[in-house]
């Protein structure tokens, strides 16, 4: 999307009330041979003076597409909300504003509108994918991965401690989980219509197990505690003192703990499949070490009988010849197998995953 400086400066200054001079404007590219291909909106890092000081901000915008986003309305919807949350979560990239586009592209506060954007802070930090693209490499860990990973386990441990009785909610995220369009449902109608690794078949009796998972998490409204919602490593900055913060807060402040978990921890076993087609080596110290340390934090063995579709989600997402077209055909069918697999099982024997990646 084209930005008109004069409108963006008009509307920066109107932010912080004061007179703004814009000093450089860029996209977010992903670089070339990175593995993971589609984003929901491209975002626009700005950079600018107010009274003298240099800051950095992101302009994002949620694009158009088939996860859910087809009406504006669902576009804004996103971005009220992460407005509205972003703020509220520890460690948290904070939001500074809304606005949106003009059909005449002028930048404006509210009125007659053609696309909302969030303005949020810029972070200086490296994403944490890029510490699991580095393990691959080099087939071994480093003290900073096993710490890096401890200060993630320990803080969902911190966050999910905070709870909320608005039962309600934990339904509607249960609901989400199944037929959002950015979550299963959404995820499976993305797929192209003669999926090698998953039949029209297959897929509609996994539809069909996933009711009878849906009428079984009903049942655990109790487990409703904050949560970030889409805690994975493209929304982990960390810098060099193994610090952290996190971005792109999702669907609510509220839902099941499973939903942070699964998210992180099918990263480790979706690198691990990537290098040695099962869960192995330094991805599987990192995996025990999530869970085991997080369980001891948490006192939560509940989650194992709770986490299989929230795996099966995240599964479908890493597997998504949209979202990363460049994997091997061998990893999608062990992601598969998982994915499929995962939801067979009462009780999560994070110990055995290996066994849920044959056929």
């Amino acid at each position: 999307m084209d930005i008109k400086i004069e409108y963006l400066k008009k509307y920066l200054s109107s932010v912080y009330n004061s007179n703004v001079e814009i000093i450089d404007i860029k996209g977010i590219k992903v670089e070339k041979g990175e593995i993971k291909g589609y984003g929901y909106g491209i975002p626009i890092i700005i950079e600018y003076k107010v009274n003298g000081e240099l800051k950095k901000a992101v302009l994002e915008t949620v694009k158009e597409d088939i996860f859910g986003h087809e009406y504006i309305s669902d576009r804004v919807s996103n971005i009220i909300l992460a407005y509205k949350t972003f703020n509220r979560l520890p460690k948290h990239a904070k939001a500074i504003s809304i606005g949106y586009f003009t059909e005449s592209d002028d930048i404006v506060k509210i009125d007659d509108f053609k696309e909302f954007f969030l303005l949020v802070e810029f972070i200086q930090g490296q994403l944490y994918y890029k510490d699991l693209e580095d393990i691959k490499s080099r087939g071994e860990l480093k003290d900073k991965d096993i710490e890096r990973c401890r200060r993630l386990s320990n803080y969902l441990s911190q966050i999910h401690s905070l709870k909320s009785k608005d039962y309600k909610l934990y339904m509607r995220r249960i609901r989400d989980l199944i037929g959002h369009g950015e979550c299963i449902f959404g995820l499976v109608d993305s797929y192209p219509s003669s999926f090698e690794h998953f039949s029209e078949k297959e897929f509609i009796e996994f539809e069909k197990n996933l009711i009878n998972w849906r009428w079984k998490l009903k049942k655990y409204s109790h487990r409703l505690s904050v949560i970030h919602g889409d805690f994975h490593p493209w929304n982990i900055f960390f810098f060099d003192n193994d610090d952290f913060i996190v971005n792109d807060r999702s669907r609510g402040e509220y839902g099941d703990p499973a939903d942070d978990v699964s998210a992180l921890t099918i990263n480790y076993l979706f690198y691990s499949i990537q290098k040695y087609k099962k869960l192995h080596g330094p991805f599987e110290t990192l995996w025990l070490s999530f869970f085991e340390n997080y369980l001891r934090f948490t006192d939560d063995e509940e989650i194992l009988r709770v986490i299989q579709p929230y795996f099966a989600w995240r599964s479908l997402v890493v597997a998504n010849p949209i979202w990363y077209p460049n994997l091997d055909s061998a990893v999608r069918k062990l992601l598969f197998n998982f994915t499929k697999n995962v939801l067979n099982i009462d009780f999560f024997d994070f110990k055995n995953v290996n066994d849920l990646l044959n056929e």
